[in-house]
């Protein structure tokens, strides 16, 4: 049967996307045999295309691993995804489904003492409970890992914000070991840039959250995302200058300024 134009470059972007994942995969060590991998399913394209790619990659033979999707919702926040959309997506991608309810108490808990109080930020709260929800359940089902779906751009982004608001140079790795759990943390987009994401999401039709987060365009990343797409204006490889700096830290001397 001859294939159209449209499956054509969809199965190419899918290549293209493939590619990239195996290289994170293979060069940071994400995946092993007998792992058993959470995926953070929030329901947007990146934690979509995780699931199908980690769904994909667990029908090789080797190596041998499970994953399993969890999409965690919490009361407060008024937005949320399509669960039978998500169901049949997850059953096409081989990937069983669990869902949580959380809810975030009247008094939330704060930051260690000597930290920026963060109880009133509702991004901060949202994602407290949301990971509390997912260490939680991967512990309670045997897993090792947690993957995330956080690609390129939100690496970047990251690093920016950091050097920003908290003076550091630091953003999110590709696999971080747990200090007071035997959980791994995984990035296996960290490779891919967003703008790929988004044509492949438009290729195969992802269906987008059914109310978005009333927070989405206010946050301090959604500035620093708006940032980004600057600079990658004034300079279309500045992603991979930026990639490549977090492995190229100069530690020569720096003279004060003189005012």
């Amino acid at each position: 049967m001859t294939k159209t134009p449209e499956q054509i470059a969809q199965e190419k972007q899918l290549e293209r996307l493939t590619k990239r994942f195996h290289k994170a995969c293979a060069d940071y060590g994400l995946i092993a045999d007998g792992d058993h991998i959470l995926i953070g399913l929030s329901g947007g394209k990146d934690s979509l295309l995780l699931t199908e790619l980690l769904g994909r990659r667990a029908q090789i033979y080797v190596p041998r691993f499970r994953v399993t999707a969890l999409h965690v919702r919490v009361k407060e926040r008024d937005y949320h995804s399509d669960l039978s959309y998500l169901q049949r997506f997850c059953d096409e991608a081989k990937v069983p489904l669990l869902v949580r309810d959380v809810s975030i108490p009247d008094t939330p808990p704060q930051k260690e003492k000597g930290k920026t109080r963060e109880i009133d930020n509702p991004c901060f709260l949202c994602s407290w409970f949301r990971r509390k929800e997912l260490f939680n359940t991967a512990q309670e089902i045997g897993c090792n890992k947690i993957a995330f779906g956080h690609h390129r751009d939100d690496i970047a982004q990251t690093l920016l914000m950091n050097l920003i608001f908290q003076g550091a140079y630091a953003t999110m790795p590709p696999i971080l070991q747990m200090d007071k759990m035997p959980l791994q943390l995984i990035r296996p987009l960290c490779l891919i840039d967003e703008a790929d994401i988004i044509t492949y999401a438009a290729m195969r039709n992802y269906q987008k959250q059914t109310k978005l987060c009333p927070f989405e365009h206010v946050s301090s990343r959604e500035k620093v995302k708006t940032l980004l797409e600057q600079i990658k204006a004034l300079n279309p490889e500045a992603l991979d200058s930026i990639y490549g700096a977090l492995t190229n830290i100069k530690t020569d001397y720096l003279p004060p300024c003189n005012s």
